[in-house]
């Protein structure tokens, strides 16, 4: 099992959208270490390392940058909540611009069950019971596969909870997440909660703050079983470069 951080094994490049929040950066960083941990590699900027982080956007490294500075195999995982533009896009261009030629990408970290486990929890957190009415914040994306991914999510939050929830945007798409809200407490809801498909703090986050709901989740952010979902992605797409080499 390629797990234990040995000499050969391909590194990991954990890439992600990118923030001018110090709060979203350092959860980036947080999240990058805790899977390190659980592999037993090393974080670092220095070449050669098990595990890198890159990002698409605002921030750098770029992912074509990390790869350029690897010789061995390396295994891609995108630290996206949903498959639209940057991971049908822009992660292959920089796989192809990066020239490498032995790289495994991931798919998404979502939908997945291990993600709606996390947001019922912090939908509970924030003071959300039965009978509350529930609103699934996505950032939201252009790319009808992105809107497929967090159609599926919210289904699988539902069935989580037991309970009804209404699918709204942040940034992209309608209805936005203020108007679901209103519309909400217009039909009689006592209680109205966000469920926050965010993985990290930010504007977007921030945003959901203004909405006028009675409570905000936290953000997916950093926990034990995001960290499994990314070590079981890269350990399966590592099983996969290294049999074939």
């Amino acid at each position: 099992m390629v797990s234990t951080g040995q000499p050969g094994d391909p590194a990991l490049v954990l890439v992600a959208h990118g923030t001018r929040s110090a709060r979203g950066v350092e959860m980036i960083a947080a999240l990058a270490d805790a899977v390190a941990v659980e592999l037993g590699v090393a974080v670092s900027s220095a070449p050669n390392t098990g595990l890198r982080t890159a990002f698409v956007d605002v921030l750098g490294p770029s992912p074509s940058e990390v790869l350029r500075d690897l010789d061995g195999p390396a295994v891609v995982v995108p630290a996206f909540l949903a498959s639209g533009y940057h991971v049908y896009q822009d992660v292959p261009r920089e796989v192809a611009e990066s020239g490498h030629c032995a790289v495994a990408v991931t798919e998404a970290m979502g939908p997945d069950p291990a993600l709606t486990r996390i947001m019922a929890v912090r939908l509970r957190a924030a003071g959300w019971q039965a009978g509350d009415a529930v609103v699934f914040a996505a950032a939201g994306s252009s790319d009808s596969r992105a809107r497929q991914d967090v159609r599926r999510a919210a289904g699988m939050l539902a069935e989580q909870l037991g309970a009804p929830v209404k699918i709204a945007y942040v940034a992209t798409g309608a209805p936005r997440v203020p108007e679901v809200v209103a519309a909400l407490r217009e039909s009689g809801a006592e209680r109205v909660f966000i469920a926050s498909y965010l993985l990290a703090h930010g504007l977007f986050h921030q945003r959901l703050h203004d909405a006028g709901a009675d409570g905000v989740a936290e953000p997916i952010g950093v926990h034990p079983g995001v960290v499994r979902l990314i070590v079981d992605r890269y350990r399966s797409a590592a099983r996969g470069l290294v049999g074939a080499r």
